[in-house]
């Protein structure tokens, strides 16, 4: 049951991020510790994104620019080998209480968002966006502020942020597997995430004309605030922070 479960959850945020272009992946790293492991809480959720955004990508490439995805992957490459290293620094009972704090920063600070601003060039939006992803899982709001300065097209956005992602979290996954997660141990899992991420991919590429991106968006931030506090009080109760 639990892992139809998360094949369903997969889709519905597969769905949101096909959609609005952000959120999915947020949302669903912020439900997956009530799931998994902590030492599976970011390769599982980065195989899984692999699905999601390259599928997406896929459905839109009619609309990808390609002239941006050389420098971000140079970006990415220097960026994933500097914080592979502190990875192993990190205690990883601490991920979700990161995680949250990250959720809620980019959803509401806007000095947060401005800092990351600053970054405004695809080899230093690669460098943090898929270097961060080794801690925080979910860092698509990084380029996508970067796309949607370039471009005003609203499907070039979303399908060249996709394509960006999905980069970000295969070299994240070949990583991981370096380190030795072995993701066989979760593989019924990850396959129904996997299949749930590509249809909802679908499902939510043709419907992006028909829904309110305004309102959807409104509602989606609501969720991912509740679901960033819940991740933030579960970890100050476990190690007495408050």
């Amino acid at each position: 049951m639990e892992v139809l479960f998360l094949g369903f959850l997969t889709f519905f945020t597969s769905v949101v991020a096909a959609i609005v272009g952000i959120g999915g992946g947020m949302m669903l790293i912020a439900i997956l510790p009530s799931f998994l492991p902590t030492n599976a809480l970011i390769p599982v959720h980065g195989l899984t994104q692999v699905s999601s955004n390259l599928s997406r990508a896929f459905f839109g490439r009619k609309d990808i620019e390609y002239s941006v995805v050389p420098k971000f992957l140079l970006g990415s490459f220097i960026g994933i080998s500097f914080f592979a290293g502190i990875l192993t620094l990190i205690s990883l009972e601490y991920v979700p209480l990161f995680i949250g704090i990250y959720i809620l920063l980019s959803l509401w600070s806007q000095k947060f968002n401005e800092k990351i601003k600053r970054y405004e060039n695809y080899y230093i939006a690669g460098f943090f966006q898929t270097g961060l992803s080794m801690v925080v899982g979910a860092t698509g709001p990084l380029t996508m502020t970067l796309l949607l300065k370039d471009f005003n097209d609203k499907d070039k956005v979303v399908a060249t942020g996709a394509l960006l992602m999905s980069l970000t979290h295969f070299l994240k996954v070949l990583v991981f597997i370096y380190f030795g997660f072995v993701f066989f141990d979760y593989i019924w899992i990850i396959i129904s995430m996997i299949c749930g991420a590509v249809f909802g991919s679908f499902v939510g590429t043709k419907a992006r004309n028909l829904i309110d991106g305004k309102k959807f968006t409104i509602i989606l931030k609501l969720l991912l605030t509740i679901l960033a506090v819940k991740l933030i009080i579960e970890v100050a109760l476990k190690f007495s922070i408050i």
